[in-house]
């Protein structure tokens, strides 16, 4: 248990200060998202500029934002899910000089360590199947089509609503992107962002009239196994349901 309580301390950033890291070495990084399988199908979002929702005030959201179990059978629009994902890690600016981007979450360096992976069971103008979240082009890459899928989460999750939801978020990490600029201290930032792009979803869930409830408890063999991730260099880190609530 002691093991594990260290885990949460900042107590290892003098020893990263002295460190010859990767990105101290000037070892090319990793890109700043996956990219998409030859031959994909790709299907443009709506882009931020275009958003006609997510006008609620920010103090109404905090207020009224909990965790949502059960949802209605309504699907998500399109503008809808394209608020959610630009949300969660939508790009605001790319700086090629130095290797980083900014999104609509804060994280460590600006790593972003994350890929978002969607479930889409209902959502208006998407085929059910899954999906990619391509951030910087603010495009999904169809990578599966079909409802099979979705019982694979589902009990991967421990049977928690994600068969009932219109849509679910799954985030993997792939940590070799904040490894390479903060060695020993990285684990534990991958852990605060995967808090920080989680938290954004809830606030703007709300902010469309929508719920979420994130999911810590999940089978990690059975859910990357699901996602056909290696489980060492990309593996899922995170999950989120999401639909229309009363």
């Amino acid at each position: 248990m002691e093991d594990l309580r260290k885990f949460l301390k900042s107590d290892r950033w003098t020893e990263w200060r002295n460190l010859e890291t990767d990105q101290r070495k000037k070892v090319r990084p990793l890109p700043a998202q996956k990219p998409s399988p030859e031959g994909a199908k790709r299907v443009d979002l709506v882009p931020p500029e275009d958003f006609t929702l997510g006008k609620m005030p920010l103090l109404e959201a905090i207020q009224h934002r909990k965790s949502r179990r059960k949802y209605l059978p309504d699907p998500l629009t399109l503008e809808e899910l394209s608020f959610l994902l630009w949300a969660t890690q939508g790009v605001k600016e790319v700086r090629p000089d130095s290797q980083a981007n900014l999104r609509t979450v804060p994280s460590g360096g600006a790593r972003h360590p994350f890929e978002t992976y969607l479930l889409a069971n209902r959502v208006n103008g998407l085929e059910t199947g899954l999906y990619r979240y391509l951030p910087i082009e603010h495009q999904l890459c169809l990578l599966k089509a079909g409802s099979d899928l979705a019982e694979a989460v589902h009990k991967a999750c421990f049977d928690q609503y994600v068969t009932s939801s219109a849509a679910t978020f799954i985030w993997t990490t792939i940590p070799y992107r904040t490894e390479w600029r903060y060695s020993i201290v990285a684990h534990k930032i991958i852990a605060l962002d995967a808090g920080h792009v989680c938290q954004n979803l809830y606030l703007a869930a709300e902010a469309i009239g929508a719920g979420t409830c994130a999911i810590g408890a999940y089978d990690q063999e059975e859910l990357d196994r699901a996602l056909e991730l290696d489980g060492k260099d990309e593996f899922a880190i995170y999950v989120a349901t999401v639909g229309k609530v009363v």
